[in-house]
């Protein structure tokens, strides 16, 4: 860990941070009718990764507003220029990547690891276009391994049908948040400590795969399960 990484503070739910969550939960309730499953397996201190699929704009905002501690998003670095805006998105615990890859993005990424806080990343790289869960991209294992954050992966149903690609506006369509448990990644995380290159760019693969796949086991759950916004433990 950097000095400069201990130096970040835990993020916390700003004044704007705390309203939009409130509002949120209530319009989501309202408006996609949504469903939340075990929100209790996201730890409530500590580094964690929440890895989801990505099928909507809406995605980020309903993750987000399903959880009961302060989660960082990534946004554009370029978005940051911007003095009003830049100022906004940082009370959302925004973290400035650049789309075109490179290592400050990761470092960031990290940084707000290290400080204990918890970040949501899509394993898929972008949205879905038919709203079938796509293969995971080795960037998500990397951040992983390199991290000794837990991940809690996260299934979103019908935000594709609610507001996918093919959407202007969003739908009144239902939606279901499922989280699963945790994932430690122990041992791949100790064999990349030692082994050589070839290796460590599979593992960096296989770690996402894996993520990919206990996404792929969070089916829907009958509806008697959920929890509605007001209702979650």
């Amino acid at each position: 860990m950097t000095t400069e990484a201990k130096s970040i503070e835990t993020p916390r739910m700003t004044a704007i941070y705390r309203a939009s969550w409130n509002v949120t939960r209530l319009l989501f309730s309202v408006w996609f009718r949504w469903r939340v499953f075990n929100p209790e397996r996201v730890p409530a201190v500590g580094p964690v990764v929440l890895a989801a699929n990505h099928a909507s704009f809406a995605d980020p905002p309903l993750i987000g507003s399903a959880v009961e501690r302060p989660v960082n998003f990534l946004a554009r670095d370029t978005l940051f220029h911007t003095p009003v805006f830049g100022w906004l998105i940082r009370q959302y615990n925004a973290v400035p990547v650049d789309r075109a890859g490179g290592g400050a993005g990761l470092k960031a990424i990290l940084d707000r690891l290290h400080a204990g806080g918890c970040i949501l990343l899509f394993p898929e790289g972008t949205r879905t276009r038919d709203g079938r869960l796509q293969s995971a991209k080795s960037g998500i294992g990397l951040t992983v391994i390199k991290s000794d954050a837990l991940v809690v992966p996260v299934r979103v149903c019908g935000s594709f049908e609610a507001y996918g690609r093919h959407h202007w506006l969003p739908r009144p369509y239902r939606v279901a948040i499922r989280f699963g448990e945790a994932m430690p990644f122990t041992e791949l995380r100790a064999e990349a400590a030692t082994c050589a290159k070839p290796r460590l760019k599979a593992i960096y693969q296989e770690a996402a795969d894996q993520i990919m796949a206990a996404i792929a086991r969070l089916e829907p759950a009958g509806e008697q399960e959920g929890r509605g916004a007001g209702e979650q433990g």
